[in-house]
């Protein structure tokens, strides 16, 4: 299987729909939380995009669709943009200079400019976090792979939600990994940031002292 390597001027990280109602529902929340901060805080020293969607509709629901229909709490407001559920979560670290995307769908790409964000930025690489693993983070992961963006999929940096959500992380982990994306826990990508900015500075070559 094909290790991506992590080139820091070409990944971004996309930390997907840590919000009230979601992390709140998610056993492993809390957890999770914490592990995309810490991930985010490297993420950001090595100079890679931080970017945090919210996936949310407009209240008076013109932009619902069949969403609606489907899912009950939806329908009910759940996700209305300017619901306290659909909020990012208090506990999530946000900088300055992070991006912010909302998304109508479960995918980040879908009704978003997200492709043309990373395009310009000549990303290839993204690194998948968030609520909840086979919902809004696995459709992220095969929108960006039928995209041909590399993926790597964070195995402990995504939670699901429910009371079974331990088999539900689990199949979907194994569906994901070799097929859409690559599965990796948050300490090896970290080592992988910190490889990548070994390389960068090994390229660059010695530094000429100036008078």
């Amino acid at each position: 299987m094909t290790d991506f390597a992590v080139a820091p001027e070409r990944t971004a990280l996309v930390n997907v729909d840590i919000q009230n109602c979601f992390v709140e529902s998610t056993p492993d929340g809390p957890r999770v939380v914490e592990s995309i901060n810490r991930l985010a805080a490297a993420c950001r020293a090595a100079g890679m995009l931080v970017i945090h969607t919210r996936h949310v509709l407009r209240p008076d629901g013109s932009n619902m669709g069949v969403l609606g229909q489907l899912v009950p709490k939806v329908r009910d407001g759940l996700l209305n943009e300017d619901a306290e559920s659909a909020q990012f979560h208090r506990s999530l670290v946000i900088d300055p200079g992070d991006l912010l995307l909302d998304k109508p769908r479960f995918g980040a790409f879908h009704g978003t400019d997200l492709e043309l964000i990373l395009r310009g930025r000549g990303i290839d690489t993204i690194i998948v976090s968030g609520i909840s693993t086979p919902v809004c983070c696995d459709t992220t992961a095969r929108e960006a792979n039928a995209r041909d963006f590399r993926v790597l999929f964070l195995s402990d940096g995504t939670a699901t939600t429910g009371s079974d959500a331990a088999p539900i992380q689990r199949t979907t982990l194994e569906v994901l990994d070799g097929l859409f994306a690559q599965v990796l826990t948050v300490d090896e990508v970290l080592r992988r940031i910190r490889g990548g900015q070994s390389r960068d500075r090994a390229d660059a070559g010695p530094q000429t002292a100036r008078s």
